[in-house]
């Protein structure tokens, strides 16, 4: 079937993955719409529909209806089937089922799956998407059952069971959407350890990259790190101790969130606020009741978002590990990024440069087009949702279910184009590179 389409509209991989993630929201939307899917037996209007299947295929967790009491069992499975499918990528499936059914992967397939995990080459694309397949399902059902092991001492095991895979399903992919009912994430186990840690883990696993992952999995035969992973690995532990460390202290004194908690449920609340901007969306602490300059902290931390090749979104943690190298390299009159020894090339600052601009440039227009549409809305909630969007994140200081229908429309398109944009305009650059016959002459301009 995907040869045929492919074969027919001569697509490249961009803009089939751009279309695959459309089909895929275009049939949530239409099966959210069924009576079968909510629980008064009405369907959601289709706008809604449009929204819930857009965020949830882009793993974001932003939500216009509450998802534990609005949907019945068959809506929240078509929910967890998006979120896993848009998660790992629909070529990913696609690989696996041509497997199955002992099918040669085409040249051209390989390529759509080197595009959909992020890889340099097309070399090795297909075993990767085996382990993705099978690191993902040992991960979520290890963490689905932790999870069902903590819930079965509040709700009967058969919905603790459900919980826990739901859950774990849902933050491995870096979703952010839960079943616990009047958009209240995970708040009622702020001090939880069990539910804490279980969740960070599974929203880093999911945020690293399965390239990272690959890697350090086989590190005990190769005995080496490759220069990416090293990057990632890095500037990840440096995000979410900076991360945590400024949100206790931002937070410590206030009264609505991490004062009234145990020296321990300060810590874990603190660690998982840093830990979940990295495109995740649970929180365990109400978003609203947050310090401005906390939440100012998590747009920028949402901003930044997981790394490539990962189930999250945002210009990815390399992308900004080039850009404070660049700066750092300039401020010390260095011609070269340097790191581990190594030289970032010239055309990788740009490309970081072009994702990040393109990134920050979205975020600014849907911000002013929001501060028009939304009347009445403060300027730091319309922010906060339209980065949120746009890192694929999920996490909202309540704006979301008021939005209007254009505010709703736009926020969809945030979405999808967060999901697919700053990945696509990458590989789009990295294809296009032309060479050039002649050089203008240089040319003097003042900066700064």
């Amino acid at each position: 079937m995907l040869r045929k389409i492919l074969d027919t509209f001569h697509l490249d991989p961009p803009k089939t993955l751009v279309l695959g993630f459309a089909m895929i929201i275009l049939a949530g939307t239409i099966l959210l719409t069924l009576p079968a899917a909510t629980v008064d037996g009405q369907g959601l209007p289709w706008l809604d529909a449009m929204f819930t299947a857009t965020s949830a295929t882009c793993v974001t967790g932003l939500v216009v209806v509450d998802t534990g009491t609005t949907f019945t069992l068959y809506g929240q499975l078509v929910i967890l089937s998006m979120i896993q499918v848009g998660g790992l990528g629909f070529m990913t499936f696609a690989t696996f089922f041509a497997l199955i059914m002992r099918k040669k992967i085409s040249l051209r397939e390989r390529l759509l799956l080197q595009e959909s995990l992020n890889q340099v080459s097309i070399e090795g694309v297909v075993r990767l998407a085996k382990m993705v397949l099978i690191f993902s399902a040992i991960t979520e059902l290890l963490g689905g059952l932790l999870l069902a092991i903590r819930f079965s001492f509040d709700m009967p095991l058969g919905k603790a069971i459900y919980f826990g895979l739901f859950h774990a399903i849902s933050n491995f992919n870096n979703a952010g959407f839960d079943l616990m009912g009047e958009f209240s994430s995970l708040t009622k186990y702020v001090e939880d350890p069990t539910v804490n840690l279980v969740v960070c883990l599974m929203i880093t696993l999911g945020g690293i990259g399965f390239m990272v992952v690959n890697e350090l999995y086989e590190y005990r035969h190769t005995r080496r790190l490759s220069l990416h992973t090293k990057v990632v690995l890095v500037t990840s532990a440096i995000l979410v101790a900076a991360g945590a460390l400024l949100i206790f202290l931002l937070e410590y004194t206030n009264p609505k969130t991490l004062q009234p908690l145990s020296p321990m449920g300060k810590v874990l609340a603190s660690l998982f606020q840093s830990i979940t901007p990295r495109t995740a969306g649970s929180n365990t602490l109400n978003v609203p009741d947050l310090q401005q300059s906390t939440l100012f902290l998590i747009i920028i931390l949402m901003f930044i978002g997981a790394s490539p090749g990962s189930t999250g979104g945002g210009i990815k943690t390399t992308t900004f590990a080039t850009l404070v190298g660049a700066v750092l390299a300039q401020v010390k009159g260095k011609e070269d990024v340097i790191f581990f020894r190594q030289r970032i090339l010239p055309h990788m600052i740009y490309k970081s440069l072009t994702v990040t601009m393109s990134g920050l440039f979205l975020v600014m227009l849907v911000t002013m087009i929001l501060s028009i549409t939304e009347v009445g809305a403060d300027f730091l909630m319309i922010l906060f949702e339209a980065t949120s969007a746009f890192g694929t994140v999920g996490l909202s200081m309540g704006l979301t279910p008021s939005l209007s229908p254009i505010g709703k429309t736009i926020i969809a398109f945030t979405m999808f184009a967060g999901r697919v944009g700053p990945l696509t305009i990458a590989f789009a650059l990295a294809q296009r590179k032309q060479k050039e016959y002649y050089r203008y002459p240089k040319g003097k301009i003042m900066i700064g």
